[in-house]
C-alpha cells in the first residue's frame, strides 16, 4: 500500500521534470485529470507550484467525460486518465503520439457500510456469493463499472447483478451511496473508497481478476512536448 504522500512526492518529480524540461518560465499550466487522482493532485499541486513559480490549474472529470471535454477544447496542457481515454484522444489527434508516461496502478476494491459484515471476497466463489447475497450492489459508470461488469459475464451472474445495480452520478463516488445505505455493497478503484467516511474497506478484488486499472498522463498537442514525451517514472500502486 503506498501512502499518499508519497504518491505526491513521486508525481511531484514527475511533473517537475516536465515542466523544466520545456523550458518554460513561470506559466499557467492546465491539468486535465480523471477524479480517481483528485486526492494525490490536491496533495501535490500546491506544493509544487510553491517550489517551481508555475500555476497549475487542475480541472477534474469523470473518466466517462473526459474525452468529451477534451474534444470540445478545455484547456489542456496535460492529460491524466486511463489508457483506453489516452488512446482515443491521441487518435483523435487531441495529444501527442509517444508522449504517454504511466503514472499509477489503482486495484479495484470492495467497501460495506461502517460497522456492517465484511462478506469473504478473498476468493472468485467468495466475491461471487458476495454479489449475489447483497441486496444491492453499488457500481460506478466509470472505469471500475465496466469493468465490473465485463467481469460479471464471465462469472455468468451478469443478469442477477444488473437487477441490484444503484451507480451515482457521473463524478460522484459509489462509496457516498454505501455510506448512505443505498448500496449494500460497493465496488470500485480503492483509491477512490477509501477516503469517504461512513464505510468500511472490504478488501481487493481476488487477484485472478486482475483487478487493476492504470492512469496515465499524456501532453496535449503544441503544449509540454519537448522531453515529455521521452520521460519515465516510477510506476505507482494506490492501495
Amino acid at each position: 500500500m503506498t501512502h499518499p504522500s508519497a504518491i505526491a512526492s513521486t508525481l511531484a518529480s514527475a511533473l517537475g521534470l516536465a515542466m523544466i524540461s520545456t523550458a518554460i518560465g513561470a506559466a499557467e499550466i492546465n491539468f486535465v485529470s480523471s477524479t480517481a487522482m483528485r486526492e494525490p493532485l490536491e496533495e501535490l499541486v500546491p506544493a509544487f507550484e510553491k517550489a517551481s513559480g508555475h500555476k497549475v490549474v487542475v480541472a477534474f472529470y469523470p473518466a466517462a467525460t473526459l474525452v468529451i471535454k477534451v474534444r470540445e477544447g478545455v484547456p489542456a496542457d496535460l492529460v491524466m486518465t486511463t489508457p483506453d481515454n489516452i488512446e482515443t484522444l491521441t487518435k483523435d489527434g487531441k495529444l501527442v503520439a509517444g508522449s504517454r508516461v504511466d503514472f499509477a496502478h489503482s486495484s479495484v476494491g470492495v467497501a460495506v457500510r461502517a460497522g456492517a459484515p465484511k462478506p469473504d471476497i478473498s476468493t472468485a466463489e467468495g466475491f461471487k456469493n458476495a454479489l449475489l447475497a447483497a441486496k444491492s450492489v453499488g457500481v460506478s459508470k466509470g472505469p471500475s463499472g465496466v469493468y465490473l461488469m465485463k467481469l460479471m459475464d464471465k462469472l455468468g451472474i451478469a443478469d442477477q447483478v444488473k437487477a441490484k445495480v444503484v451507480s451515482p452520478d457521473l463524478g460522484v463516488r459509489v462509496g457516498t451511496l454505501v455510506a448512505k445505505g443505498e448500496a449494500e455493497i460497493g465496488v470500485q478503484q480503492v483509491n477512490e473508497l477509501l477516503p469517504i467516511a461512513g464505510i468500511d474497506f472490504v478488501g481487493k478484488l481476488p487477484k485472478e481478476f486482475g483487478s487493476v486499472n492504470a492512469i496515465d498522463c499524456r501532453s496535449e498537442n503544441n503544449l509540454l512536448v519537448g522531453e515529455v514525451a521521452n520521460m519515465r517514472v516510477q510506476k505507482l500502486t494506490l492501495h
